[in-house]
């Protein structure tokens, strides 16, 4: 009971993270291919990032949302992977109560503000696509900045409620996490105290992020394809449902998940598949995000081809003054 009292104190200093160790003559493989879209989110990430700054012609409402998303996916990939390759390289599966609190809490807030962004990037490309006269007086810099903010605001408060009530608890019993990194709806299990209360406030938290701000996206792109049909050019239709489709297919993936994963009743399936489910928006959606959301675009080849432009001729300069 005094235990109890004194709040968060625990039997035990560390966590094991059992991830994938149920199979470990695949670890290598894993190991490298995690590497492989660790690398590859964070080259795509931080290019979307640099050329929405870098490129004058970039500077518009849908590349800020796009930088926005992928400063977002490179600090999202960065909370995860890392530790996930360590393990695979070590073995070492155990990680510290402090560490798993903080990745936890970061999770939940990169998680929740992406939730935001997504929702704010299908209003904007509504108005572009359904409002167009409109769109330049709506979607200003003042409300871009608004909409960002309370994007970020937004996601860091939500997490913060729900770490602050965790933080009230304490551990007991078992410290086996079966996950490959430390989630909420996987920590609470390991709580003394009833924990209805804090499943109810994760319940109602991921309501409030993913039914809203899925309900605007999907009905902006409902909106979006409503006009596109209205294209009388059939190059012009086909070209707008390829880029729309692309980006529903991932928003769908993201927001779906979640609400599997926070919303759904918790039945012995839906637990087995927790790490497949948490696969899709922890470590694909975050890689596939910059490809098709930005390096498909011809203005962002277009920026990238100036900017590799450019640095081919310092460096021809450079060589040019070496040699003298």
């Amino acid at each position: 009971m005094a235990d109890t009292e004194q709040g968060n104190q625990t039997s035990f200093t560390e966590f094991i993270l059992l991830g994938f160790g149920n199979i470990p003559k695949l670890q290598i493989l894993l190991f490298l291919l995690i590497l492989v879209i660790y690398i590859v989110t964070m080259a795509g990430s931080i290019l979307v990032a640099v050329l929405a700054v870098a490129d004058q012609h970039l500077h518009t409402p849908m590349y800020f949302f796009l930088g926005n998303l992928s400063c977002l996916e490179t600090c999202y990939s960065s909370t995860i992977l890392p530790r996930m390759l360590a393990s695979f390289l070590t073995g070492n599966k155990t990680i510290s109560v402090g560490g798993c609190i903080t990745q936890c809490y970061f999770v939940g807030f990169l998680a929740a503000t992406e939730c935001y962004l997504l929702a704010a990037m299908s209003y904007d490309r509504y108005l572009a696509i359904c409002k167009p006269l409109h769109y330049a007086t709506l979607m200003n810099g003042s409300f871009c900045l608004q909409l960002a903010a309370g994007s970020w605001i937004s996601g860091l408060l939500a997490s913060s409620i729900v770490t602050g009530m965790m933080l009230q608890l304490t551990f007991c019993g078992a410290n086996e996490i079966d996950h490959f990194f430390c989630e909420s709806t996987q920590i609470i299990h390991l709580y003394c105290n009833d924990i209805y209360q804090v499943e109810l406030v994760i319940s109602i938290v991921a309501a409030l992020l993913t039914l809203p701000s899925f309900a605007l996206t999907v009905t902006s792109y409902i909106c979006i394809i409503s006009t596109i049909l209205r294209i009388p050019s059939t190059s012009g239709r086909q070209k707008a449902f390829s880029t729309c489709s692309s980006h529903l297919i991932v928003v769908t993936i993201f927001y779906g998940t979640l609400i599997i994963l926070y919303l759904l009743p918790k039945t012995n399936t839906l637990r087995d598949l927790n790490k497949v489910f948490s696969v899709f928006y922890a470590i694909l959606t975050p890689m596939a995000n910059p490809f098709i959301y930005s390096l498909r675009n011809k203005e962002v080849k277009e920026a990238l081809r100036k900017i590799v432009s450019k640095c081919v001729d310092f460096t021809r300069i450079q060589k040019c003054y070496c040699s003298f």
